[in-house]
């Protein structure tokens, strides 16, 4: 037998995930931070005193459809198959 067909081959290791995959996730974390900064803040250091800032529409609406929509990209990050060929 050949020497070459006597050596065993190793298995190559291969990432799960390609370049394309890990830029939308890290678009969807950054998503995601932006939302969750959006929501902070709008309180009182007095608790008996009310802020109504803490019910504007950035904090109500649109910071948890940011962090909605991250956690939508972070899905479709993750089902991304940048091998799949076009027909």
């Amino acid at each position: 037998m050949n020497k070459k067909q006597q050596q065993i081959q190793k298995p190559r290791s291969e990432f799960i995930f390609q370049k394309k995959n890990y830029t939308f996730m890290f678009i969807g974390l950054a998503c995601i931070t932006l939302g969750f900064i959006l929501m902070s803040g709008g309180g009182s250091n007095d608790p008996n005193v009310f802020n109504p800032e803490i019910y504007n529409f950035r904090r109500i609406r649109l910071a948890p459809t940011l962090v909605l929509i991250g956690l939508g990209i972070e899905v479709y990050a993750i089902l991304l198959n940048p091998h799949k060929k076009k027909k």
